[in-house]
Formats: structure tokens, sequence, C-alpha cells
């Protein structure tokens, strides 16, 4: 289903020129209103007039997350502060948070957005939204409260955690879509199986899941559990929150909300612009924003642009589901791994749960990387000899080096002894002193 048919199914040619009108007026408004940005610009001698085309985006500078924290809290404010309706922040645990404040503009692109994404997932007015993401300063709960609502469809705010209140609320409400991160969505599978409920009986028939990278095995790991189709969908705090880009039926790539933000992608060590199709870093430019509007910002994440047409009849270009994060990345002995890449190469192998940690340390007489993978053999598994045990662990070991071209150390450790997450699951632990 397509909620915004006008603008998600825009002729390019007018789609494009919306795009530059937008950005130029964004230009102009955080020059004249940010000072952190005039600096900026100044600083790169460039000035509003320089923008004459959509492609002279490429000339404005980057804004990162440290700029974010070093202007906390209201440095990036374009707005007088009595327009300003709702704050949220980033949910992380370390360091200055990073804010986001919206205007009531903001809230209504916000609701917008999210009404496309769960759209793509099938929603309508007659659904039922059991929204597991969690409320408060983060974006993940709120944001798809407010699209629900802006559907016309029913929400259960019932937020995170408490899976057996979930699961009850899930067959007494007959929900229909649910919402939380993937991890928790296998996780709340295995609850209720424990619990003696088959997770194919409920009502539900389709999942919105994000706020952490997943593999397209995870994916079908969940859609088996469930008996559902589950849905990528992307955004993050800085941004606005969930609803920048999601998934339609066609589940290749998620469509970017374009006619409210604009992606690119760049090499990420360089900052070179690269064209559609090429893999790098996303950089999203927040094209209608008013509170805090954000000039080429770059997020991190790994994916590349996806030019073709698509069969569901938007005409918004799409971002693959992403690889990982450039923070996330480990150099395995030279080689480049992402942990989305061992969840992929992991799921797939009959005998383990999809529950995994990673263990990276340092040798401190090679000095070299030394990686560690633990993973959860499922029940009739871990009471098997130990010879099957044994040529488990090999297969997982040759397995990995085959698909990633590394040598991992695997650690089998019995079910259900790796800590399940509410939130966002927590995939690595870096013991290095780098």
């Amino acid at each position: 289903m397509i909620w915004n048919p006008e603008n998600e199914c825009m002729d390019t040619g007018a789609l494009r020129r919306l795009q530059f009108a937008r950005l130029k007026n964004l230009v102009e408004r955080v020059y004249t209103n940010v000072p952190f940005y005039k600096k900026k610009f100044d600083d790169a001698g460039i000035r509003p007039s320089d923008v004459k085309s959509l492609g002279d985006i490429a000339k404005l500078p980057f804004t990162t997350k440290d700029d974010l924290r070093d202007t906390y809290p209201y440095g990036l404010l374009a707005v007088p502060q009595d327009e300003i309706v709702e704050i949220h922040m980033s949910s992380g645990t370390t360091g200055t948070p990073v804010v986001d404040a919206y205007t009531k503009r903001d809230m209504d692109d916000w609701a917008e957005g999210m009404a496309r994404t769960l759209s793509g997932a099938g929603a309508t007015r007659n659904d039922t939204v059991q929204n597991a993401y969690g409320y408060g300063l983060f974006t993940g709960g709120l944001g798809t409260h407010y699209g629900t609502q802006k559907i016309g469809a029913t929400v259960i705010p019932v937020s995170s955690g408490n899976t057996e209140k979930q699961l009850m609320l899930m067959r007494d409400f007959k929900s229909t879509i649910f919402t939380c991160t993937p991890s928790y969505a296998l996780y709340m599978a295995e609850q209720a199986r424990e619990m003696g409920i088959d997770p194919k009986t409920f009502h539900t028939r389709a999942g919105c899941f994000g706020a952490e990278p997943w593999s397209e095995n995870m994916r079908k790991e969940i859609e088996a559990a469930w008996n559902i189709k589950a849905y990528d969908i992307y955004g993050l705090t800085e941004i606005t929150g969930p609803g920048v880009a999601f998934e339609c039926e066609g589940q290749y790539g998620m469509h970017v909300n374009e006619d409210l933000w604009y992606p690119e992608i760049i090499d990420p060590a360089t900052g070179t612009p690269l064209p559609d199709g090429e893999k790098g870093e996303l950089v999203i430019t927040t094209i209608t924003k008013e509170g805090t509007p954000l000039i080429r910002y770059r997020t991190r994440d790994i994916t590349f642009i996806i030019a073709e047409t698509c069969g569901c009849g938007r005409t918004t270009r799409r971002i693959h589901r992403l690889f990982g994060r450039t923070d996330d990345l480990l150099i395995i002995r030279g080689v480049n791994v992402f942990p989305s890449q061992i969840e992929h190469a992991l799921i797939a192998i009959e005998g383990v749960e999809p529950n995994y940690l990673i263990i990276v340390d340092r040798n401190p007489q090679t000095h070299l990387d030394e990686v560690e993978l633990h993973v959860e053999v499922n029940v009739e598994g871990f009471s098997d000899e130990t010879k099957d045990i044994e040529r488990l662990r090999n297969h997982i070991e040759a397995t990995m080096k085959s698909k990633l071209g590394v040598h991992l150390k695997v650690k089998l450790v019995e079910p259900k002894s790796i800590e399940r997450s509410i939130g966002k699951a927590k995939r690595v632990i870096d013991k290095r002193k780098l």
C-alpha cells in the first residue's frame, strides 16, 4: 500500500526540482540562523549563493556526531526556542547526548514518514499495531506511535520489555502488526514457545523491525518463527527518528522519503561522493527540518543507493539493507568484517541458535587482534555427544573461513546463556586497550 502517492510516486524530474528548492531554502536558513553553520560555511569558503544546483550539495561541509555533541544542547537550533514542541536525544549511554528538537511541522513530517513506513508493510486504519519500541527520549516508540495515529490504525503503546505481557496483549487484542528490534522479535518468539504458545497462531501478519543492523538470514528466521513478513525500516535520532526509509512489499532495499531527507553515498575515508550502486557511507541532509536541521550528516552506516525502478510504483530511490557501521567494522588480520556478515553466515548453520557474541581482544605478544565467536547451540545439539559438538564447532569455523576469508575461534555455549536484549542487541565486546 502507498500512503502518499503524490509524493512517493512523483515524477523524478519534479522530485529533483523540489529537493533543490528545499535544499536552497535550508542552506539560507542555517547560514542566517545557526552560528555553527555560518562558521562552517565561512571556513569552507562557501556562501548560500554558491548552491546553484542539487549537485552543489557536494560543496557543503559535513556534519558529524561530534559536532552535535559539541553544540549540546541548543547550539544547532534554527528557530526560536518557543517554536520547539518536542525534544528527543540519542539512546547512547556514554558521552554527551545528541539532541533533536522538533517544531510542529517537524512533528508532522515525522508522522508522515512513519505513516509511509507502516503503509509499506501493508498497514491500514483497520490494523492494530503493537508498538514494542521504547518510549521516551529514544525516537523509536513515539515515532511509530505518531505514524500509526496518522494512518488511523489502533496503536498499543506497550513499549519494550515485559515479554509475557507483550505476548498476552498480542493474543488478546489480536495485534496484526508489531514493531520492535529484530533481535527482540526473535526473543519474543523464543519466550512464546517456552510458555507453550506457538507464535504462528497469533493474528500478526507483518512486523517493522529496525534500530540495529540485521541480516537477510535473520529476516528468514523471524518470518519462519512468526509466519509473518518482516520489513526493514531505517531512521536515526539525529535525523528525526524512524521513518527516513522503509521496505515495500518487494523487500529489496528501503525507499528513502526523498522529499523530506536527501541521501548521498560517500567514500568514508575521503568524503568523495560515490555514484548510485557503489557501497559507501550514507550521508543525509534534512531538507525540510526546522528545529535542528542538519547539512550532510555522516550517519556512519554502510550501504548503497538502488536507483532502479521499483515494482511497487514508488519513484523514490532505495538504500540497500545496512551492511554495518564504519565504527562497528572489525579488522581481523587485515580483513574487514562487519558483525552482520558473521550473523548472516551463522544463522544458515543447522544446530545453532540466532544468538551470538563477538569478543575482540589483542594478543600482547603478537599485537594482533584476535576474535572469539560465542555461539549458542540449540537444546538438541547441546545434548549430543562431545564428538558431535566438536564437529559442529569445526563446521562453524570452516564456514566463517569460507564466507569471510578469516579464521575465527569459535566457542559453543549452552542455550540461553547469551544475554537477551529488549532493545538494541549488543553483539560485540571489545576488550582491546586502544
